[in-house]
């Protein structure tokens, strides 16, 4: 049997299959975004489909500590509009 991958969520923690989860991506240019396909390059973060958990992941600043970056609220509002 083959091991599927899996992935924690940066808002509840938990660890979850890939396929379940919404990859957020930081490429070389420094531009965030949503990754639909799950292969776009650059660094990777996963969340649930679940407003909470985005919700926590703003609040606790997951995503700039994992990207290492400011994020600006247009992004921020784009994950809203995509998680809901």
């Amino acid at each position: 049997m083959k091991n599927l991958p899996k992935r924690t969520c940066i808002g509840c923690s938990e660890v979850k299959l890939k396929k379940d989860l919404i990859r957020i991506v930081k490429n070389k240019e420094g531009q965030i975004f949503i990754d639909k396909t799950g292969k776009a390059n650059g660094r990777g973060a996963y969340i649930c489909d679940n407003i909470e958990c985005l919700e926590k992941a703003i609040k606790t600043k997951r995503l700039e500590r994992t990207f290492e970056t400011q994020i600006n609220d247009d992004i921020y509002d784009e994950l809203r509009q995509t998680i809901k």
